[in-house]
């Protein structure tokens, strides 16, 4: 087990968030959730609740604790095209004042949860987490980025049934790169992934793509080889 970490993060109410905080728990870390108000009771037990505005850095830059490492998840729920405005307003709002946030602060390490690209769909929502990478790299903060497509889990199992299809694209020459780089993960794949990532940083940032994070819970949380394959290695500028 690594060393105990202090870990920040939003969007810790959320699909993902909930499970990511149980696990880093479990794993002895101490986490801190910033929520919104009146969403105090969403947070795991054994967490440190923050409560203010993700969309503003004034009312949480405080409470970021120092050489800690900062995890961004949140963003516009079950995205669709039609919410394009929305990942404007909010997904990117969010990560560029969780960024300039962690920059003051002088966080070790910034976890940053963005989307598999490029893609032919869901265009908007591939824009502004695009133009968040681009921000993170350009902070000079050390980082990881980790990039689902469809994250498989309780509530989210209608691609299921695109399995046969996605293995049948991910074995013809033509289509397999796009394939795997816009798999479905699982729930515990993206959960090991990201334990894994906080427990393991990089020595200056690097880009976890769709068939390392497959590779999230195939082991006991701690050094994947597929998943670190990038570490040291600045990909995301």
């Amino acid at each position: 087990m690594e060393m105990r970490r202090q870990i920040f993060v939003t969007g810790g109410t959320g699909y993902v968030g909930r499970q990511v905080i149980s696990a880093l728990l479990a794993r002895g870390h101490r986490v801190r959730a910033l929520v919104r108000a009146g969403s105090e009771w969403k947070v795991p037990p054994g967490s440190e609740v923050v409560t203010g505005d993700p969309l503003d850095r004034r009312t949480f830059s405080n409470t970021i604790p120092r050489s800690g490492t900062y995890l961004q998840l949140l963003g516009v729920p079950h995205p669709t095209p039609a919410k394009a405005h929305q990942f404007r307003e909010v997904d990117l709002r969010s990560a560029l004042e969780s960024i300039a946030a962690a920059q003051a602060v002088g966080v070790r390490h910034f976890v940053y949860v963005s989307v598999a690209q490029p893609a032919p769909i869901m265009r908007a929502y591939q824009a502004v987490r695009a133009e968040a990478e681009q921000a993170l790299s350009a902070s000079g903060l050390r980082h990881t980025v980790v990039r689902p497509w469809y994250v498989l889990g309780p509530g989210h199992q209608w691609p299921y049934a695109l399995l046969p299809m996605y293995w049948l694209l991910e074995r013809c020459a033509p289509t397999r790169a796009s394939a795997q780089r816009l798999g479905l993960v699982t729930l515990d794949q993206m959960v090991g992934t990201l334990v894994t990532a906080i427990e393991h940083p990089p020595r200056h940032g690097r880009i976890i793509e769709v068939p390392s994070i497959r590779m999230g819970s195939d082991q006991p949380a701690g050094r994947s080889s597929a998943a670190y394959q990038f570490e040291g290695d600045s990909r995301t500028g």
